[in-house]
């Protein structure tokens, strides 16, 4: 191997190990609720926004149901425009529970995005002090909700979310759904991020999400990030803005959800946002280079007969390895192939951001702007 390679071996496998080394030290700091939370007194305002979710909405509802520790607890589902048997499986819900309310949406205005708008009605309808934005495919744990109150109020915090475990079983699932929290947890130092207000600094998941409903109105919840398609991130990004504190955490736990179940599905669901979570394609390029430098770069080598690549190679498996046993995900074999997962991620972006040029992108019928 010449020197310009060998050098680039080194640096990537430098790369490798200290966000590894960031990572296992994310990990001895990763907020979780507690498996036994105390009882919670406020009036807990459960927000789901709902379109075309007639098979996953029900466990949703049922587990909402099963809910303990919350005396005062409203459930809101905006039908957002679903032409399946979305409303049908809320009504049924709210005869059987009367805390269950069905919200239409009203005509989406313009300049809005699908999502933020039907939360943002959901929190209008909401009286709550708490507000807890749930997606419909998501399923929680009896303790779920209490314990995520406790967690935002004990830890003085403004806005937090819990990123469910996620459920990857096809082939395609599995190698990129880890990702969603290896990202943050590879590359976000989580004590700072918990009390800068810098908007780079910020990490979330609309999966599941509590704020304080207060902090949400004084950051003008979703009216201020109307026409994002990451409203989550851009939600926290906001509270942090006037002043609030909020971070990403540990939710395996409390919730699960399947996001995808195709890989025609994955396709589409990260086309649909990736072109907007790097600023640029100039940003893209550049994340991806590093990523592509730090996980792929001394994996090559390494089958070229490489030591150091070997050590960045398993650097890279490390820290896969890590984050997937602290959120409740595969580690093995699935860390074995983490360069092809991050391989993945790169033709994910690039495909969407192709997309949004073309302006192919499409998401549950609607195209994404």
């Amino acid at each position: 191997m010449s020197r310009g390679p060998e050098r680039l071996t080194l640096l990537g496998t430098a790369l490798a190990v200290g966000l590894t080394a960031h990572t296992a030290w994310n990990v001895t700091r990763l907020r979780r609720p507690r498996d036994e939370p105390p009882p919670t007194a406020e009036r807990v305002s459960v927000l789901v926004p709902a379109r075309d979710e007639e098979t996953t909405l029900p466990a949703l509802l049922d587990s909402l149901r099963e809910q303990t520790g919350v005396a005062d607890l409203e459930v809101l589902v905006c039908d957002d425009g679903s032409t399946d048997g979305t409303a049908g499986a809320v009504r049924d819900a709210a005869r059987r529970d009367p805390r269950v309310r069905l919200l239409t949406s009203s005509p989406r205005p313009e300049g809005w995005g699908g999502k933020a708008f039907a939360c943002h009605q959901l929190a209008q309808a909401a009286t709550g002090s708490v507000l807890l934005f749930v997606d419909a495919d998501v399923v929680l744990a009896p303790h779920a909700v209490a314990g995520t109150v406790d967690l935002l109020r004990a830890a003085g915090l403004d806005l937090v979310s819990p990123y469910p475990r996620q459920l990857a079983l096809g082939p395609g699932e599995r190698l990129v759904q880890p990702l969603l929290q290896w990202s943050w947890l590879t590359t976000l130092p989580l004590d700072l991020a918990e009390r800068s207000p810098r908007a780079s600094l910020a990490a979330a998941n609309g999966q599941l999400l509590a704020v304080d409903a207060a902090a949400y109105r004084r950051a003008g919840g979703h009216a201020a990030v109307a026409g994002e398609v990451l409203e989550d991130i851009a939600l926290l990004r906001a509270v942090k803005r006037t002043g609030g504190r909020g971070v990403p955490c540990d939710g395996s736990g409390v919730a699960i959800c399947r996001m995808y179940t195709s890989w025609a599905q994955v396709q589409d669901g990260y086309g649909k946002s990736l072109w907007s979570a790097f600023g640029s394609p100039a940003g893209a390029a550049a994340v991806m280079a590093v990523l592509g430098l730090a996980y792929v770069w001394p994996a090559a080598a390494a089958l070229r007969g490489s030591r150091v690549g070997l050590l960045g190679l398993g650097a890279g498996v490390l820290g896969r390895y890590l984050t997937a046993e602290a959120t409740g995900a595969r580690s093995l074999p699935d860390a074995l192939v983490h360069p092809l997962s991050v391989l993945a991620a790169a033709y994910l972006t690039v495909r969407s951001f192709v997309g949004r040029y073309r302006g192919t992108l499409r998401w549950k019928g609607r195209e994404v702007r």
